[in-house]
């Protein structure tokens, strides 16, 4: 079985039938996924579309961008065993992009870091070109758990987060890219730390570039990662799904 640890299928905005692409996923053998928030409303609609099929569960929590729209979690109260609420997140900084002001999106880091905590459930992080910002406000924070969402970044930085006993996210941007530094760090992952995600609608991998992700395509991702490693997919799958039980309590 595989697990996609994180898609957004859950959001109105998503283009294909949900009921379609969920039984293409079991079909392809992803037996769990994870719909994770990026705002309020998404977060909500998350826990909602958990609730109504089996084996999805959700992550709430608003985005780096979303920030200065607000950061209420008041949700994760009422709604935490039925919502299916396994994580907190994608949460973070992005320094790509300037939707939110920094200070921002630090202010509302640290607030949702603090209520993972507190209620002691995993991170799911969005990191990009942030990092320098990112490693001194996690490491203000003990008992952190959790993992570098959609990583592309440096070896040197996958070396920061694996001593922090975080996991890692990949996705299809490890099928398709051309980047030799990247490709090694990819190969890199000790498997006790790989987790295997879509990040759908976004970031379709080969061979279906061009193409609407989905859960389904998870398959490729793993299929891709068993090659350049050398062991089969019933190897990487179980696993990248011991993984993502053991750090999201997925039952």
């Amino acid at each position: 079985m595989l697990v996609d640890t994180h898609c957004h299928i859950h959001e109105s905005t998503y283009p294909l039938a949900t009921a379609e692409v969920l039984v293409k996923a079991r079909e392809a053998g992803v037996g769990k996924l994870i719909c994770v928030g990026t705002s309020e409303v998404s977060s909500r609609e998350a826990v909602e579309f958990a609730k109504q099929h089996d084996g999805v569960f959700s992550s709430i929590g608003v985005h780096p961008h979303d920030t200065k729209d607000g950061y209420d979690l008041s949700l994760l109260a009422r709604e935490r065993k039925e919502g299916k609420i396994v994580a907190v997140g994608e949460i973070g900084l992005d320094y790509f992009y300037t939707h939110s002001p920094r200070d921002v999106q630090i202010t509302a880091l640290e607030a949702q870091i603090d209520i993972a905590l507190k209620n002691d459930l995993p991170i799911i992080f969005h990191v990009r070109e942030a990092f320098s910002d990112f490693w001194p406000i996690f490491d203000n924070f003990k008992g952190i758990k959790g993992e570098l969402h959609s990583f592309t970044d440096t070896s040197k930085q996958l070396e920061e987060g694996l001593k922090r006993g975080l996991f890692v996210g990949v996705n299809g941007i490890s099928t398709f890219t051309k980047d030799e530094s990247q490709k090694k760090m990819f190969s890199g992952i000790p498997l006790d730390r790989l987790l295997f995600e879509t990040d759908a609608p976004f970031l379709t991998p080969v061979p279906f570039r061009g193409k609407v992700n989905e859960p389904a395509f998870v398959r490729n991702v793993a299929e891709h990662h068993a090659q350049i490693r050398g062991i089969s997919l019933e190897e990487i799958a179980a696993a990248t799904t011991a993984n993502a039980d053991a750090l999201f309590a997925l039952n």
